[in-house]
C-alpha cells in the first residue's frame, strides 16, 4: 500500500530578497520548513521525507499556513524509489546526501 511507503515532499520555491521585508519573509520561511522536518538539498530546494501519502498531504497543508506574501513555492510527492533514482549531473554528493 501507498501509505506504507516512505514519500519525499520535494519543496522549490524562488522568492524575492530586494528589500528589508522580502529577505525577513524568506528567511521566516525558510526557518519555518527546517522547524517543519525538511532539510536544504540545494539553495532554494528542501526536501522531508514522511511515512506515507496522507503524511505527505498533511506537511503540505502545513507550509501552505506560512506561506509568504510574494514569492513562487512548488511542491511535489515522490515514491523513496522516484527519489533514489534522481540523477547528480555536475558536481558531488553533499554532506546532507552522505548521513542519509
Amino acid at each position: 500500500m501507498i501509505e506504507d511507503k516512505f514519500m519525499r515532499v520535494l519543496l522549490m520555491f524562488d522568492i524575492p530578497t530586494k528589500s528589508k521585508k522580502d529577505q525577513k519573509h524568506a528567511s521566516k520561511f525558510r526557518t519555518s520548513l527546517i522547524k517543519l522536518g525538511f532539510f536544504m538539498m540545494q539553495f532554494s530546494v528542501y526536501v522531508k521525507i514522511c511515512k506515507g501519502l496522507s503524511s505527505a498531504k498533511s506537511t503540505i497543508k502545513s507550509i501552505k499556513k506560512f506561506l509568504p506574501p510574494y514569492g513562487n513555492i512548488r511542491v511535489l510527492i515522490i515514491t523513496e524509489k522516484q527519489f533514489d533514482n534522481m540523477q547528480i549531473l555536475l558536481g558531488g554528493i553533499s554532506l546532507n546526501e552522505k548521513n542519509e
